[in-house]
C-alpha cells in the first residue's frame, strides 16, 4: 500500500497540490489524469522521492519496493539490455555484485564464505537465479530479440531504448509501479502486450497516459487532479468522463428537481456497473460502483477546445495515387516500393514498424523534403484536392517572433477573418483567451503549438488533411475534441498515431508499412484488422523482411 498524507506543494508561487490525502491499494491500477500543467508528472516525482513536498509525506509498507519508468535513455550506453533490465531491482543487483566481488578474491576466507552464504540465501529468496530469464522474457515480449540482449545499449535504436527502460521498470514484480506515459515510443504490439501485463499485474500501478483506450483497458480507478486536489473515482476513463460531464449538465440545469437529477445519475451508474461487471478488471469494483452517490461526481474545471474542420470544396474523382515510392534518409532506406491509392472519403491510418517510416511517408506525400532525404517514385494528388499538413516536428513553423494572433493572420482567407475580433474569438475557442493570443509563438509549449497548428488547418479549409501523430503533446481534453473533429470531417484524412481509440473511431482504410512494400486494407475496422489472424500473419512477414 502507498499512502499519501497531507501533501502540498508550492511551486513558483503557485500551489500545485493542497493537502492531498490518498491510499493507493494493492491490486488496483490508478490512472492519474489532469489538464496539461496540472502537475501529474510532478506528483509522480513526489511519490518516488525525487521532489520533496512543501508539507506532508509519502509512505509504503515495510519491505515494499517501488519501481519507476524513467526516460533517461542515455544513462546506460555502456551496459547490455539484460544488465539494464536486471538493474531495475537495485537490491538484487547489489547482492549479485557483492557476490561476484567476494568470489573474485584471491584469498577467500572463512568470513568471506559466511558472508557469501548469507548473500546466496537472500539472492535465492529474491528470485535471483531466475532474474536473467525473467529479464530476457520481458525484452522479448516487448519486441527486442535475444540476438541483441548482450549488445551495448549504445547500438540500439531510440525505440528499443524506450522498451528496455520499460522492461527495467516492470522487472522483479515491484510492489508499487509508477509509469509516466509508458506507451510513448512503443509500437502497437508492444502496447497490446503492456496492457495485458498490467491487467494481470497483482500489485499497485499508478499511470499517467494520454491514451484513452489504454486507460480504459488497464485502470480500475481514475485519480483526478483538479483544483489542487486529487480525488479517486472507481472505474475507467470513459466512466469518469461521462459521469463528470453528466454532473456538469445537471449542475447547470437549475430548473429540474434534485430528486430527478439524482435518479438520472444513479441510472447511468447502474448501466455502467452492469457492463463493467463483465470485464476482468472491474469485477471487484462492481459493489463500489453500486454505492456511488451523486455528490461523488464534481464537475471538472477542465475545458475542451472547439475543433471543427470544414472544406471549401469537395474532392473530385481522384484523391491520391502513390506508385513505387521509396524514401532514403542519410543514405538509409526507410521505405521502398510502396504503392497505394486513396479515394475520396478515405480516412487512412498509416501504421509502420516505427515512427520514422510513418513520418517519412507523410513528409514525402506532402512534399516536406529535407536535404538529407531522397524520394523516388510517383506521388500524384487529384487536381481538385487541397492539402493541409500537421507535422510531428513543427519547430520550423514557429521560428518567428510573431504573436499567436499575427502568426495565424497569414492563413486567413476572407476579409472577415482578418479582423482582430474574429481571430481573438477563434483563438478563444482553442483555449487562448484574452491576452494569451498575444504570446509569442516561439515560447509556446508543445501542446499550445499543436493547438495553434490545428487552428491554422481549420482556417485553411482544405479537403485533405495530413496529420503526423496529431495527439502528441495534447492533453486528454484536446485529444477528445480533435477525435470528434476528425470523425465529423466530411473530407479525406491521412494520418499516423499510436492512439487505439483514434484509429478505431476515425479510420476506414489501413496501410501497414514495411521497409519494403506495404499491406493495403480498405473498408476494414481497426479492431477487425487486429483480430484477423491471416492479416496479422502477413504483417509479421512484412516486418520481418
Amino acid at each position: 500500500m502507498l499512502t499519501v498524507s497531507d501533501i502540498s506543494l508550492i511551486f513558483s508561487d503557485r500551489k500545485l497540490f493542497d493537502e492531498v490525502n490518498i491510499k493507493f491499494t494493492q491490486g488496483n491500477c490508478y490512472g492519474l489524469i489532469g489538464a496539461n500543467g496540472a502537475g501529474k508528472s510532478t506528483f509522480l516525482k513526489i511519490l518516488d522521492g525525487e521532489i520533496s513536498p512543501s508539507t506532508g509525506h509519502v509512505s509504503m509498507g515495510p519491505h515494499e519496493r517501488m519501481s519507476v519508468l524513467r526516460q533517461n535513455q542515455f544513462d546506460y550506453e555502456d551496459q547490455t539490455p539484460l544488465d539494464v533490465v536486471m538493474g531495475g531491482n537495485s537490491r538484487l543487483a547489489e547482492i549479485r555484485d557483492a557476490k561476484d566481488d567476494l568470489y573474485a578474491k584471491a584469498e577467500f576466507t572463512e568470513k568471506d564464505g559466511e558472508q557469501a552464504a548469507e548473500l546466496e540465501t537472500e539472492f535465492a529468496e529474491m528470485g535471483g537465479w531466475e532474474a536473467e530469464t525473467e529479464a530476457a522474457q520481458l525484452l522479448q515480449s516487448l519486441g527486442i530479440p535475444d540476438t541483441v540482449h548482450y549488445d551495448l545499449m549504445s547500438s540500439l535504436t531510440s525505440g528499443d531504448h524506450v522498451k528496455v527502460l520499460l522492461a527495467r521498470a516492470l522487472f522483479g514484480k515491484p510492489d508499487v509501479l509508477l509509469l509516466d506515459e509508458p506507451t510513448n515510443g512503443l509500437d502497437i504490439r508492444a502496447i497490446e502486450w503492456l496492457q495485458e501485463f498490467l491487467i494481470n499485474f497483482e500489485n499497485t500501478v499508478i499511470v499517467v497516459s494520454h491514451d484513452r483506450y489504454f486507460l480504459n483497458n488497464v485502470c480500475t480507478y481514475m485519480a483526478d487532479l483538479d483544483y489542487g486536489k486529487i480525488k479517486l473515482y472507481p472505474g475507467n476513463y470513459d466512466f469518469w468522463k461521462q459521469s463528470s460531464e453528466l454532473a456538469l449538465r445537471l449542475q447547470a440545469d437549475q430548473n429540474r428537481k434534485a430528486e430527478e437529477k439524482i435518479n438520472d445519475l444513479k441510472e447511468f451508474i447502474a448501466r455502467f456497473s452492469a457492463n463493467a461487471s463483465k470485464s476482468k478488471q472491474a469485477t471487484s469494483r462492481k459493489k463500489m460502483l453500486d454505492k456511488i452517490e451523486v455528490e461523488a461526481f464534481v464537475p471538472s474545471s477542465r475545458k475542451y477546445p472547439f475543433i471543427n474542420f470544414e472544406q471549401d470544396r469537395e474532392v473530385g474523382n481522384d484523391l491520391l495515387r502513390v506508385d513505387k515510392l521509396s524514401v532514403k534518409i542519410e543514405g538509409e532506406t526507410i521505405i521502398d516500393n510502396v504503392s497505394f491509392i486513396l479515394n475520396p472519403g478515405d480516412k487512412t491510418v498509416v501504421i509502420g514498424q516505427n515512427d520514422i517510416q510513418q513520418t517519412a511517408l507523410l513528409r514525402a506525400v506532402v512534399g516536406d523534403i529535407s536535404e538529407n532525404m531522397v524520394v523516388t517514385g510517383e506521388i500524384k494528388w487529384g487536381v481538385t484536392t487541397s492539402q493541409s499538413y500537421l507535422p510531428k516536428d513543427n519547430s520550423k513553423d514557429f521560428d518567428s517572433e510573431d504573436s499567436i494572433l499575427d502568426w495565424l493572420r497569414q492563413f486567413v482567407k476572407t476579409r472577415e477573418e482578418d479582423d482582430n475580433t474574429y481571430l481573438r474569438g477563434f483563438l478563444g475557442r482553442m483555449l487562448f483567451r484574452g491576452e494569451e493570443s498575444l504570446k509569442s509563438v516561439k515560447v509556446l509549449s508543445g501542446g499550445e503549438k499543436v493547438r495553434v497548428m490545428l487552428s491554422k488547418m481549420m482556417l485553411l479549409r482544405a479537403n485533405a488533411l495530413v496529420l503526423d501523430d496529431p495527439t502528441n503533446h495534447l492533453d486528454l481534453e484536446s485529444i477528445s475534441s480533435l477525435n470528434d473533429g476528425l470523425t465529423n470531417f466530411k473530407g479525406s484524412i491521412l494520418f499516423s498515431t499510436h492512439d487505439h481509440e483514434f484509429i478505431s473511431t476515425i479510420a476506414n482504410h489501413i496501410i501497414v508499412l514495411g521497409k519494403e512494400g506495404c499491406i493495403d486494407r480498405v473498408n476494414e475496422n481497426y479492431d477487425d484488422f487486429l483480430a484477423n489472424t491471416e492479416v496479422q500473419k502477413k504483417v509479421a512477414e512484412l516486418w520481418e523482411k
